[in-house]
């Protein structure tokens, strides 16, 4: 059983997160990623296991025109070429789409930049923070009045990777029915912009400017995280407010206008807010998950060891156990999209960079010939 992209070759140019999280999936999804770098780590240790999980390592200088043309002759018997380069960088090496396309028409050639190709910001150096910020983000995060805020992980790396792989995986499908690769690309701002969803719905229809909310939901009341007698619980009411009361031994709160309808509870949220913290004070997260996990959302909110301690995230098997670059096991996430007939796998650690270079570029005339990820 092979995963669904088996056969797929891809060169991957791309450093950090952004380009490395768009190849990382294409690799669990089982195409054979040979990774171009100049030899040193992008990120940290623990990082770059994560990000470079089943894939092939060669150590090439794409500036010069020797080692150049070694990479050319990977482009050529490609499918994909990824880079995360700023724009003008792929055009003074000679690198650009109509470049690789030209020598390989059936070439997906996909990018991630930090503000777009072209436009007034296109040359600029872009992270995940300056996307966060100017993308609205954190402008509606944490505490009312409070920050602005960061989201805790590198969120605009993460959807520009994934929204890329997707693009390309669109493309080499796009491939099967006209025979022609193409140009595939995407930006920090642009996908974490994409991120507001809902958020950017209520301004750009119906007007209302976002604002933070903290743990409250924007727009669904009784909805957010309150204080139980050991701890917090997260809880959504989103119907059934009559169910809910009675079930927490307050069937009052039914019977109050001011929470009547999930209008008047908008307009009460201070009001209800307080009255379910009144009642969740009263039990432990654990009694209240029990008797009301089955009815209503709702759960526990864990620190990171927690989160994989959990009996359900173990069955899920959100992990998996590899051997690193040196021979030690590491513990590393999987996939986690699930394929009835074509799994997904992690068949190998991280290489160490450029360790596949000898096998890759040794002269056989088939640099896909050994395609065994992490050069096993």
């Amino acid at each position: 059983m092979t995963g669904p992209l088996e056969g797929v070759r891809v060169v991957d140019t791309t450093i950090a997160r952004s380009g490395p999280t768009c190849s990382r999936q294409l690799a669990d999804l089982g195409a054979d990623v040979i990774v171009v770098t100049r030899g040193r780590p992008s990120l940290g240790e623990s990082d770059e296991m994560n990000l470079s999980r089943n894939k092939r390592s060669v150590k090439l200088d794409l500036k010069d025109p020797v080692e150049r043309s070694a990479l050319l002759g990977l482009v050529g018997q490609a499918d994909v070429f990824l880079e995360n380069w700023r724009p003008a960088v792929k055009h003074r090496l000679d690198l650009s789409p109509d470049t690789l396309l030209a020598r390989n028409p059936r070439l997906v050639y996909g990018s991630i930049s930090g503000f777009g190709q072209d436009g007034p910001y296109a040359d600029r150096p872009g992270v995940d923070q300056i996307a966060q910020g100017m993308a609205g983000l954190m402008a509606i995060t944490g505490p009312p009045g409070s920050g602005p805020w960061r989201v805790g992980v590198a969120v605009s790396d993460t959807v520009a990777g994934t929204f890329l792989a997707q693009g390309v995986i669109a493309a080499l499908f796009a491939r099967e029915r006209t025979g022609r690769g193409q140009w595939v690309h995407t930006s920090l701002l642009e996908t974490a912009i994409h991120l507001l969803d809902f958020q950017a719905a209520r301004w750009l229809i119906d007007g209302v400017e976002p604002q933070q909310e903290g743990n409250n939901h924007p727009t669904v009341p009784a909805m957010g995280t309150f204080a139980t007698a050991d701890g917090v619980l997260n809880i959504g009411v989103l119907a059934g407010f009559d169910s809910f009361a009675r079930m927490v031994d307050r069937s009052d709160l039914a019977d109050d206008p001011r929470f009547a309808t999930v209008a008047e509870r908008v307009r009460h949220r201070e009001e209800i807010n307080s009255a379910i913290g009144d009642v969740l004070r009263t039990r432990s997260t654990q009694e209240w998950v029990d008797l009301l996990a089955e009815a209503f959302p709702c759960g526990p909110i864990y620190r990171v060891p927690e989160v994989f301690a959990d009996p359900q995230v173990r069955h899920l098997g959100v992990t998996a156990q590899v051997d690193g670059s040196d021979g030690h096991p590491i513990e590393v996430l999987t996939h986690p999209v699930h394929f009835g007939a074509t799994p997904t796998s992690i068949r190998a650690g991280a290489p160490a960079p450029g360790q596949d270079t000898d096998e890759v570029l040794g002269g056989s005339g088939d640099p896909w010939a050994a395609s065994t990820p992490g050069g096993g």
